[in-house]
């Protein structure tokens, strides 16, 4: 397979596993708890570098998900503390990140990590690490790691449809009827964390935020339907992967910049024609509305 080809596998691999988890992040009004996430996982990356000494390996994901679900809890009992969540996600999120930021200016210097690195990430280096797998051959690791994230995220979607569901739109009656609201939540966080660091290393933060709230942000706007907002979704990050990708190669700049873009063109054609919730949607019926008015005064 191609160069290119892998590239775009791999942001799509993004797209579509971002897309689908986003979704239930919109419908729990949780869109920045992505966004502290995917900047939070530097900090267990350069942790688990200043104890291994190694730039590579399950210990770099391992203390990133780790950091993502301290990310989690430490919201969680902020919000138990009445503190509204907005300004919990913001306390954790500017904390843990800001504490990466100074490990990296201070004790992994002479390494190659670096801030611009982990915002925007590098995808197309992907091609180059690759990994031998049995009756498959050698194929990008991180296209392995996220075929095998989405494999998760599907099934534990399928597993748990109806808690996250009911959860998703309303706790109280979830809780009345037996369903473990907490544990479900963290569940999911768990899911969240995951799909973030797996993305992380590919495409960078930016990216990773990208497609965790704005596909399911526009998906939200065409449906009111879970499964077909789901379909949708990873339908949106998909698109906007592969755009995004011929954007770059158009106008030679960053591809994950670009594929980040592609998503804010699919929600600004969303947000002004989707005949559900867009511009147009509102618009048309006043304007009919105003007809009919103006042809009964006439009479």
């Amino acid at each position: 397979m191609t160069y290119t080809a892998w590239i775009i596998i791999t942001a799509c691999l993004v797209g579509l596993t971002c897309g689908l988890i986003g979704v239930f992040l919109i419908l729990r009004r949780m869109a920045m708890m992505a966004d502290a996430i995917s900047h939070t996982v530097l900090l267990g990356i350069v942790v688990a570098f200043i104890i291994t000494r190694e730039l590579s390996g399950p210990h770099m994901l391992v203390g990133a998900i780790l950091v993502g679900l301290l990310t989690a809890v430490l919201v969680q009992w902020l919000n138990s503390l009445e503190i509204e969540n907005h300004a919990s996600i913001g306390i954790v999120f500017t904390t843990l990140f800001a504490i990466g930021v100074i490990l990296i200016a201070t004790s992994v210097g002479n390494a190659h990590l670096d801030v611009q690195h982990a915002l925007m990430g590098e995808i197309t280096f992907i091609p180059w690490n690759t990994v031998n797998l049995p009756m498959i051959g050698s194929i990008p690791e991180a296209t392995a790691i996220l075929f095998l994230v989405l494999i998760i995220v599907v099934f534990m979607i399928l597993a748990f449809y109806k808690e996250w569901k009911i959860t998703s739109f309303d706790p109280a009656l979830a809780a009345s009827i037996g369903i473990p609201v907490v544990l479900m939540h963290y569940v999911f966080m768990s899911l969240v964390s995951v799909t973030t660091v797996a993305a992380f290393d590919a495409v960078g933060a930016i990216m990773v935020v990208a497609m965790l709230i704005t596909p399911a942000a526009s998906a939200y706007l065409w449906t009111d339907k879970l499964s077909i907002m789901l379909l949708l979704s990873g339908t949106f990050g998909v698109v906007s992967a592969i755009t995004g990708y011929y954007i770059a190669a158009w106008i030679d700049t960053s591809i994950s910049g670009s594929m980040a873009f592609a998503t804010g063109i699919v929600f600004l054609i969303s947000f002004i024609g989707s005949p559900k919730h867009g511009l147009f949607a509102k618009f048309i019926p006043n304007v009919t509305d105003n007809k009919a008015l103006n042809e009964k005064s006439t009479r």
